[in-house]
């Protein structure tokens, strides 16, 4: 029983380190802002990550193009997970382009990418990035320990503090998530 009690005390821990720090509430409100500002504007947020990060990633897309807490127009939101675009480019290209030929494809300039990789270092992720800002693609990007390469890439980083395992990133991850979904929610004026 210890060993499942230490993980919720590990969590507690994380959330508590994280909410000390004023600057990461700024920093959600700034990645809002943009969201707000490419939504409104006629753009979309297309977002992406690996794994737990990819199910975040596809969470975040869904809430906007469906529905959050509030009836309201749906709001342009994707995420790269197509089974079939996956699996195309990994096999005709490599797994570290999945993410950048999409952006290539549907990316657009006013567009924000919400790029999530819990070390930082996914080259998928950092590929990606590379592509939005050649295409003029504001980048968010949500990390963890000390965030890796992404760190001078993206316009916005929201970092979870560092922890020893990918998990404690995750769960600060999603909580900034669904903060970032409720400042769109009640931000957008469509």
């Amino acid at each position: 029983m210890d060993k499942i009690k230490n993980h919720f005390e590990e969590a507690l821990d994380v959330l508590s380190e994280f909410v000390s720090n004023e600057k990461n509430f700024e920093t959600i409100v700034k990645a809002g802002f943009l969201m707000t500002e490419a939504l409104m504007t006629g753009h979309k947020i297309i977002s992406c990550g690996n794994g737990g990060s990819m199910c975040d990633a596809m969470h975040f897309a869904e809430e906007l193009s469906g529905r959050y807490r509030n009836d309201r127009k749906a709001l342009a939101a994707i995420s790269i997970s197509d089974p079939s675009h996956m699996s195309c480019v990994g096999n005709d290209y490599g797994y570290p382009f999945v993410f950048s030929r999409y952006l290539e494809a549907l990316g657009n300039k006013g567009d924000v990418l919400l790029a999530i990789s819990t070390s930082g270092n996914s080259e998928n992720v950092i590929n990606a990035i590379k592509v939005a800002k050649v295409k003029g693609i504001s980048v968010i990007g949500l990390t963890g320990k000390d965030g890796g390469k992404m760190v001078d890439l993206c316009d916005v980083e929201i970092r979870a503090p560092y922890s020893q395992f990918a998990d404690r990133a995750q769960e600060i991850h999603i909580k900034v998530i669904h903060s970032l979904i409720d400042y769109v929610e009640r931000n957008v004026i469509v």
